[in-house]
């Protein structure tokens, strides 16, 4: 399985009295399925998963599985600072016919690079599903650094990918020239970066945008990958605003305000300690939306 091109991860939308909106779930997705992406991403930071009972994550798997049923590719998140119940759960996955997991660098205990590899190679042994490690220090603490990268591609067959969310271009050009695995692919974990990645190196990338705009990102993304730096460019100018907008009061706030008011989700609801964006922000993000589609339609 290769996980390369334009992954979305999808948020998780909610119910007014915070319950999952599995109807709106499967609208976001089967508008997502009518467009063009290449792989969803389920229970990321952009799904909250940090705020997704147990319960919760295994009836969303289960949900979305059977309505993709094989279309597209399926990667789950699944992240611990316990190795121990990080290992426990990832063997729950086996059965659930998802086709690999998304894993977070271990937040809040500050690891050691040593701790970080020993920490996703109990994960590797763990599992036969290829594992996607994901390195976004702003949020664990802690920098995955390239070495460590290299060193778990090719130590681990089944650590296939890494997500690079630590905005470092000269890292994604060290991981890929540092000796990883031909086929390991990194991917961006911001929008904003992708062209700048894929530029040294990178093949893709896991996108917050893309819930919204997903056959528009999927061209800037394989516009990139094929050379055509041209088309990928002017598509990047024209979401220079949003993606800004997007994260100002905090993700996944910006683009569950977006894909409300895009009628693709019934309700701008985030759960706790998250917020919705504030009034100012929403009215930005409705102005930029009109100013996008428009200029996406002059040129696509």
């Amino acid at each position: 399985m290769i996980f390369q091109g334009m992954g979305v991860a999808l948020v998780t939308p909610f119910n007014e009295d915070g319950s999952v909106d599995f109807i709106s779930l499967r609208r976001l997705i089967e508008y997502q399925l009518s467009q063009q992406i290449d792989f969803f991403v389920l229970h990321g930071s952009t799904g909250e998963s940090a705020c997704i009972m147990s319960d919760e994550r295994a009836e969303i798997i289960r949900f979305v599985v059977e309505l993709v049923n094989h279309r597209k590719p399926i990667v789950v998140g699944l992240g611990s600072n316990c190795t121990q119940s990080l290992v426990q759960r990832a063997q729950e996955l086996e059965s659930m016919n998802i086709d690999a997991i998304l894993s977070v660098v271990p937040y809040y205990n500050k690891p050691s690079q040593e701790g970080i590899f020993l920490h996703f190679k109990a994960l590797a042994e763990s599992t036969s599903l290829p594992i996607i490690l994901y390195n976004i220090p702003g949020r664990t603490g802690v920098n995955m650094t390239p070495d460590t990268t290299v060193r778990l591609a090719n130590n681990c067959k089944n650590i296939v990918a890494v997500k690079e969310a630590s905005g470092i271009v000269m890292q994604v050009k060290q991981i890929v020239e540092g000796g990883s695995p031909k086929d390991f692919t990194v991917l961006s974990g911001d929008d904003n970066l992708s062209i700048q990645f894929m530029e040294v190196g990178a093949k893709g990338v896991i996108s917050v945008i893309g819930n919204a705009f997903p056959s528009a990102f999927h061209r800037l993304i394989h516009a990139q990958a094929q050379g055509d730096y041209e088309l990928a460019a002017k598509i990047q100018e024209i979401f220079k605003e949003m993606y800004k907008l997007l994260f100002v009061c905090g993700n996944p706030a910006g683009i569950k305000c977006l894909l409300y008011h895009q009628g693709l989700i019934a309700h701008n609801k985030v759960r706790l300690p998250l917020t919705p964006v504030n009034h100012d922000t929403e009215q930005l993000i409705i102005e930029e939306y009109h100013k996008v589609r428009q200029a996406l339609e002059s040129i696509l």
